[in-house]
């Protein structure tokens, strides 16, 4: 730096300097390594620019630069992807203008009504613009302030070393997909799969990529296969991948130049004269003259430049040349003379718009100074316009736009052209409030250019009516109408600008008529001029008939025209020619009413979707409404009588009405019809300002009334119905209130707008933006049919004169011929809308009208013929409305009194026939007696009695048939031992939805035990059943058959099905539930032991089964003593016992992720396994939604508990037997180390020890001796818990988590210690064991749950201990079996010290609930935009997903983050379920507000997300843009969904409601 000080020539120097040491850094191998080139570059290269500079140590000189900066009162923070931005609708200028979220929370706007989104990268916040904020520009951080200047160097880098070493690069492009980039790769370097997509995922990224290293021969080599070769599903005109090889010197300077940019931008940011000395030299002019400034350079080699390189000068600019408004204009003069060469070279570029320079003009163009400036100065009007037509030059005879036959490449240009439309819209966007004589005259020289556009669009695409042979192919409509959807808004702008100057608008008007009139010289198509005489007037016309002639629906001239003319006063107009004005728009509402009639169905649906756009609100605020103003305005201008005539004879309907006595046909209804809707039409809409005496209000008041009156509608159904304005605002919310009330939703739905019911009287059934399925809908609404047409608003004097029409003599004629139809009784084809419109002076016809409201088949229509005689004062009889009236009257009383004498008759005939059938009705009441006292003698329960459901004293039950019926064949059976097998449907899953310990490394499925479960539950397996019922043989048959259809469907249609047959899956026969296997039904397996042969001498010899286990130290030897020589009697049928193999398989199947194997020792483990876990999590469903433990279970549940606790009672009886027996000999042998107490699953051990007791003594158990093991069984379990929770308390932490506990069971300690306090404690970490076991018992062995537990209410811990036969005080226990105690004290060191520290737990766990979430939305965006992607170096992740289960976020659906699973590729969130969730995920998709499901590889689908608007709606895709609020109600839903193990079924559900669901590759997400 201080030679560089002392130097003469400062730029040679400092060239030299990089020329020698640029190579030296970068670009010295293969591989890059950016963290050590970084470091040496700020060593070598950066560092001494800094010292040179600073004039000292950067360290001390850049901090001082800083103190002493007064930076610019702009924010200018440039957006990241996915970046949360906010606009105020109040405040901002336009839609662009946007705030970061750090600006917005410290702004006015927070207050107001604002819209949020996610920045699509590139653009920065408008804090401190004083344009772009109507109020508060400023956020708290940046008030007004004055900056100063300091001094800088900008540097340039051109020169490179020699050297003999290449690369191969390879360059992005938006052709080539990832596939093709990869399997291009893998064959031309010869790389691995992983590697390819590491170099894909870079180039995507950067914009480039080296792929080989060496020398020019080896790159080159490289290149031409690449080149050449042809990458799979690439089609013949895709051009190859860009690809060149390039010295590594070159590519050293290049990474060099980006780094420079990099720290450009940073130095900048240390001073603001830093910048404006940066923006000057960028901005100066070189030796070369024009162009020649490095800003020029940079905007003009764009497009030759890669997306990395783009991206960084991008963000230099935005950070000095847009930072201030000075340099800001003379960029945006520099950019406004280069646009048509931007624009070209965009046209070339393969590149998308958001990393072209051309994407800077949203930046500049909206900027309302520099807009007009730009027009003003740089004529950017036109220029704008004529580039765009430039790059559409393909045109026909006539010189209008042309799109038939596009080509691939072509069609890729008109979407890049449609860009330029927006910038047109961005300089048009903010109007002008004065108006100078030279942005009159460039305005006006602009819109001759609009204009012209114009002009090539009129009558373009035009169509003729196929007649005999319908169309062989569809013409292409979709451009036309695309273009003419993007004009719309820019036309009504023009408007807009025309109307705020008087000379401008008569000015513009007048280019408009010459325009038209020349469009219409070049239209003539041979037509022949007629004269129309009818009722004595005759007019001159020519000869043209719609069903025959060529017509287009493409009249954007004319539209303008009219869009102008209302805004004339009416000393304004010249003399015009109504007739040449009107003749188009008349020809396109008569196509219509033909497409309508159904003469035009051979023309095939490209000309339906053409009048569907045509009336659609995307497009009808100028086209169909511009027509009806076009018509209304001819109509005004001319004798209507004539207007009239000429619309019959477009209408096709001359001959009908000028010829006398003419009989109405079918056929003639409905080109009648139609006719009579225009005219209703162009007397009745006066709602638009400038026609009618209205304002804007009036006519988005008058929409909402009559969307409403359709049915209630949402917000944003709402907002979709009304035309938005160009700040894409539609006026609703400033009237809603006064029309409408809101209705908030519930769980599901939406929040919805209903009509206030005085708003109804506005309601007009021939509303003109009615489709003909509303007009349906409408007459369903009885509220609003039944009304009278509304009273009309005046015209305006300019259209005074339209209501003429109304008495004109051709219109008589007219409404006298329809009506002379209807009294002919013609009314197969009559229709209420012929008689809306009734004259007011003719008696013939009020003549006609008082016949017709006595006809008896317009009885309908009465009411309105009498309304309009009763608006005409002329004829309303009120007689025979009352005799009307009295006859109702009279025969109502009639049929009361008929009603009576027919009920009295009846109550006679009761009691006559109760007396002469006494003796039957005795004796039917006697048998109803009798079997109620039968019922109560053998009921289970008897009120007053204690219920036990365990033990020797366990309540007997009495047994119960239960008689089921097959879904399948509708078969009735009861469910016996020995009887057919009737089996539910159900799904065994695995789950970690109670698991403590997701991070638990999964041992080996194939070495795994899995006799002992740990507390945190770190997996499991969940059973769960629809609850229907079949026949095993039935579900059989039923199941092979879903095999055999799935195996003949052709195998590409087999990859993707809601359910995989050949993992077992089938949907439920009857309700389409995902199933995997079913569940035996079975009697109650501890009454078929109780029924078994007793041994009294078994009992007589081993006196006490409590003193047994208490003192056998070896368990072993206690199976030894009490095992007999008796073989096991199987008791259930074959049939049965091969369903309870077939469940029990499947347990062990899903379970352990293993293949099936019936004879693995491990499966009546699994088995029990299932059923503690299911029991488990149905408790803690129960507990967490505060509900009692029975009588709130839903069905199914119910159904599914029951069976599947007894058949882990009877699935050892299918299982080997020393297996089984060695099982439990392990479980209770556990119970006398303290080696794993602290590891033991207590309710699953007690479960697995309870069901395989039985197999000890092969069933030969007495009923006593059985129930008094599981006695003795759960009072040694329960001491074990009891003994865990008081172990797994520490010292260190214990006052933390004793108030942790005992906080969340709702209990208040004092500090103190106690052993009250323990009591409770041990209570609270009891009770879920407690309740599980009660669940258990009560399914076992059928015994009801007392009243008292089946509410909430007091003492249930009290309860449920007599219910389990268990003593209140738990300390009994130990006293009882105090034998079994001194041998766990005498194992067990820790006990002693137990009761020494007198410790208090923490055993009584939470429940796993969904990760919190904020209740602001864009709190989520925020944090999602900083993730970065972990496997992309710091590049951010484009579609950030949440794990709604651990909270971790993923960079979901990209390359970067694939992994390998099971030998297949997935995706983050795919291998994320697996990790979480057993292969069960919940996610939000941040950047689409979108909750993803999935289950496995193959299964997922969207589910709306918990974040409402503050209309109740969800925003998925984020479309709308209103802030989003967490619903908790909504939130808890989906965690419920997550509880309850449905998440697989509603994945079912929705892919089966929805099949385009099933063909996503939901494993790559």
């Amino acid at each position: 730096a201080s030679k560089w000080l002392q130097a003469n020539d400062l730029q040679k120097e400092v060239y030299q300097h990089l020329a020698y040491y640029v190579p030296k850094i970068y670009c010295r191998g293969p591989n890059p390594a950016p963290q050590k080139e970084d470091m040496l570059a700020q060593h070598v290269l950066l560092g001494p620019m800094e010292w040179y500079l600073c004039g000292e140590d950067p360290a001390f000189g850049f901090p001082k630069l800083e103190q002493a900066n007064k930076p610019s009162h702009l924010c200018g923070r440039v957006f990241k992807v996915g970046e949360p931005t906010y606009s105020c609708r109040d405040c901002a200028v336009d839609p662009t203008c946007v705030l970061c979220m750090e600006c917005f929370l410290g702004s006015i706007h927070r207050e107001h009504r604002y819209r949020m989104t996610t920045s699509g990268g590139g653009g920065f916040c408008d804090c401190g613009d004083t344009e772009a904020w109507k109020e508060g520009p400023y956020c708290q951080k940046h008030e007004i302030n004055t900056s100063e200047t300091a001094e800088e160097e900008v540097i340039t880098i051109e020169a490179f070393e020699k050297s003999d070493t290449y690369y191969c690069m390879l360059f992005n492009d938006e052709v080539h997909t990832y596939e093709q980039v990869i399997y291009t790769l893998q064959k031309a370097v010869n790389c691995t799969q992983k590697e390819a997509i590491g170099f894909a995922t870079t180039v995507d990224r950067d914009g480039r990529r080296s792929v080989r290293y060496g020398d020019f021969q080896y790159c080159d080599q490289a290149k031409s296969v690449i080149v050449v070769s042809k990458t799979r599903n690439t089609s013949r005109q895709t051009k190859p991948l860009k690809v060149q090889v390039m010295h590594s010197s070159i590519v050293a300077h290049q990474s060099f130049g980006l780094k420079l940019l990099t720290w450009l931008g940073s130095v900048i940011g240390y001073s603001d004269g830093l910048r404006r000395i940066l923006c000057q030299v960028g901005l100066q002019e070189g030796p070369d003259g024009e162009n020649s400034s490095l800003v020029d350079k940079l905007m003009l080699y764009d497009s030759k430049l890669w997306k990395g390189a783009r991206n960084v000068y991008h963000q230099l600019f935005m950070s000095s040349l847009l930072m201030d408004l000075k340099y800001k204009k003379l960029f945006a003069i520099r950019f406004a003379r280069n646009y048509r060469q931007l624009q070209r070279d965009y046209m070339e570029d393969d590149h998308e718009r958001a990393v072209s320079v051309a994407a800077l003009s949203v930046q500049l163009f909206t900027v309302p100074t520099l807009a007009r400036m730009l027009i003003t100065e740089e004529n950017l009007m036109t220029t704008i316009i004529k580039t765009f037509m430039d790059h559409l030059r393909h045109r026909d005879i006539q010189g209008r736009f042309q799109f038939e036959r596009y080509t691939a490449l072509q069609a890729f240009k008109f979407r890049r052209v449609q860009s330029l439309i927006l910038d047109l819209k961005y300089v048009l966007i903010s109007k002008p409030t004065e108006w100078s004589d030279d942005l009159r005259h460039k305005f006006l020289e602009g819109f001759d250019a609009f204009l012209e556009l114009l002009k090539c669009m009129q009558g373009m695409d035009p169509i003729t009516r196929q007649v005999g042979q319908h169309i062989e192919m569809e013409p292409e409509w979709e451009a036309a109408f695309t273009l003419q959807m993007k004009l719309t808004l820019v036309i009504s702008m023009m408007q807009d600008w025309c109307a705020l100057d008087e000379k401008v608008l008569i000015e513009a008007y007048k280019k408009c008529l010459n325009v038209l009139m020349q469009c219409h010289s070049g239209f003539t198509d041979g037509e022949q001029p007629i004269v129309l005489s009818m009722c004595g007037h005759s007019v001159e016309t020519i000869r043209y008939c719609v069903s025959q002639e060529k017509v287009s629906i493409h009249l954007p001239v004319s539209r303008l025209l009219a869009g102008l003319h209302v805004l004339l006063s009416k000393t304004e107009v010249s003399e015009l020619s109504p007739p040449m004005l009107i003749e188009h728009p008349l020809r396109c509402l008569v196509l219509c009413a033909q497409v309508h009639a159904g003469m035009w169905r051979r023309n095939g649906f490209s000309l339906v979707n053409q009048i569907y756009y045509y009336h659609n609100v995307k497009c009808r605020r100028e086209m169909f409404d511009k027509d009806i103003v076009m018509l209304q305005t001819g109509v005004s201008m001319m004798d209507p009588n004539h207007f009239l005539m000429i619309m019959l004879s477009r209408f096709e309907l001359y001959q009908i009405f000028s010829t006398p006595d003419y009989v109405f046909t079918e056929e003639t209804y409905f080109p009648v019809f139609l006719y009579v809707y225009i005219y209703i039409i162009l007397t009745g809409e006066r709602f638009s300002p400038g026609i009618g005496q209205v304002n804007a209000t009036d006519e988005i008041k008058r929409e909402i009334i009559h969307q409403l009156s359709i049915r209630p509608m949402a917000h944003s159904e709402l907002v979709k119905a009304l035309p938005e304005d160009e700040n894409r605002e539609t006026g609703m919310e400033n009237v809603i209130e006064e029309v409408a009330c809101f209705k908030k939703p519930g769980l599901t739905g939406r929040g919805l707008y209903e009509l206030k019911p005085e708003c109804a009287r506005s309601f007009n059934l021939y509303f003109y933006h009615f489709s003909r399925a509303e007009q349906s809908k409408v007459t369903n609404n009885l509220t609003v049919w039944a009304l009278p047409p509304p009273a009309l608003p005046p015209f305006c004097p300019l259209f005074a004169s339209l209501v003429n029409i109304l008495q004109s003599d051709v219109m008589l004629c007219i409404m006298g011929t329809i009506l002379q139809w209807a009294v002919e009784h013609n009314g197969y084809a009559w229709s209420e809308s012929m008689l809306q419109r009734a004259p007011n002076n003719s008696p013939s016809i009020l003549a006609m009208l008082e016949t017709l409201q006595n006809a008896p088949h317009l009885e309908v229509h009465k009411d309105m013929i009498r309304w309009i005689l009763k608006v005409n004062i002329l004829f309303y009889v009120t007689s025979s409305r009352d005799k009307d009236k009295a006859e109702r009257k009279r025969k109502a009383e009639i049929a009361r009194l008929r009603r009576e004498k027919i009920m009295a008759q009846m109550s006679e005939m009761q009691r006559h026939f109760i007396n002469e059938n006494k003796e039957l009705f005795q004796q039917t009441l006697e048998e109803l007696d009798t079997s109620t006292s039968g019922v109560h003698e053998n009921s289970p329960v008897i009120s007053d009695a204690k219920l036990t459901a365990l033990g020797p004293e366990q309540t007997r039950v009495a047994e119960h048939r239960q008689v089921v019926m097959c879904i399948l064949c509708q078969e009735e059976q009861e469910v016996k031992v020995d009887s057919r097998a009737m089996v539910l449907a159900a799904f065994i899953q695995r789950s970690t939805v109670l698991s403590k310990n997701r991070s638990k490394i999964t041992p080996d499925p194939e070495k795994y035990d899995p006799l002992f479960m740990h507390p945190d539950l770190s997996c499991g397996t969940h059973t769960g059943s629809c609850g229907h019922i079949m026949h095993a043989h039935c579900w059989q048959r039923y199941f092979d058959a879903v095999q055999a259809k799935e195996q003949r469907r052709q195998q590409r249609l087999r990859v993707h099905t809601s359910y995989d047959v050949e993992n077992g899956e089938f949907l439920c026969p009857l309700c389409e539930c995902l199933s995997n296997t079913v569940i035996p039904l079975l009697p109650p397996p501890r009454v078929l032991f109780n029924r078994s042969v007793g041994f009294t001498d078994i009992l007589r010899k081993h006196k006490n089964l409590k003193m047994r286990i208490s003192v056998c130290d070896n368990v072993t030897v206690f199976m030894e003593k009490t095992k007999y020589l008796v073989l096991p009697q199987n008791p259930y049928s074959e049939s049965i016992k091969e369903m309870l193999t077939t469940f029990g398989t499947a347990t062990y199947k899903v379970g352990l992720k293993v293949h099936p194997n019936e004879e693995d020792p491990r499966v009546p483990i699994m088995c029990w396994g299932s059923c503690a876990y299911t029991i488990q999590s149905i408790e803690r469903i129960l507990a967490d939604e505060d509900k009692p433990l029975f009588g709130h279970l839903p069905c199914r549940q119910d159904d599914c508990l029951k069976s599947l606790t007894r058949f882990a009672a009877a699935h050892w009886t299918v299982s080997s037997l020393s297996a089984v027996q060695g099982h439990f000999c392990t479980l209770l042998a556990c119970k006398f180390t303290t080696l794993c107490i602290f590891q033991l699953s207590c309710f699953l051990l007690q479960v697995s020890l309870v069901l395989s007791f039985p197999a000890i003594h092969c069933q030969e158990f007495s009923g006593v001796s059985l129930g008094t093991g599981d006695l003795h069984l759960f009072h040694l379990v329960t001491m074990a818990h009891i003994i865990q929770i008081l172990l797994t308390s520490s010292t260190a932490n214990h006052e933390s988590q004793l108030s942790k506990s005992c906080s969340s069971c709702g209990y208040a300690l004092k500090e103190i210690s106690s052993g009250w306090h323990l009591w409770r404690n041990l209570k609270a970490g009891i009770m879920p064991f407690l309740r599980c076991s009660a669940l258990f018992f009560h399914y076992l062995n059928g015994v009801p749950a007392p009243s008292e537990i089946q509410v909430n209410g007091t003492n249930q811990f009290e309860h449920l201990c007599s219910y389990l036969c268990l003593p209140n005080n738990l300390t009994c226990l130990f006293q009882e079996n105090s034998e079994i105690l001194n041998t766990l004290i005498e194992r067990s060191v820790l006990f002693i010290c137990l009761f020494i520290c007198l410790l208090y737990s923490s055993y009584a766990r939470e429940s796993n609930k969904l990760i919190d979430l904020p209740d602001d939305y864009s709190c989520l965006i925020n944090q999602a935009s900083n993730f970065s992607c972990p496997k992309s170096g710091g590049d951010k992740s484009r579609a950030p997903t949440l794990c709604l289960v651990c909270g971790t976020m993923l960079c979901s659906q990209s390359y970067c983050c694939q992994t390998e699973l099971e030998g297949e590729d997935v995706g983050a969130c795919t291998a994320h379920t697996y990790a979480c969730g057993s292969g069960v995920g919940i996610f939000l998709r941040v950047r689409e507000c979108q909750v993803l499901f999935l289950a496995g590889k193959t299964k997922g689908c969207f589910y709306p997300p918990p974040y409402l608007d503050d209309y109740g709606e969800t925003d998925q895709g984020l479309r709308r843009g209103n802030p989003l609020h967490l619903c908790k109600e909504r939130f808890k839903k989906i965690q419920k969904l997550w509880q309850q193990h449905s998440i697989t079924e509603e994945i079912g559900h929705a892919q089966e409601a929805n099949q385009t669901l099933v063909g996503i590759d939901w494993q790559h997400l």
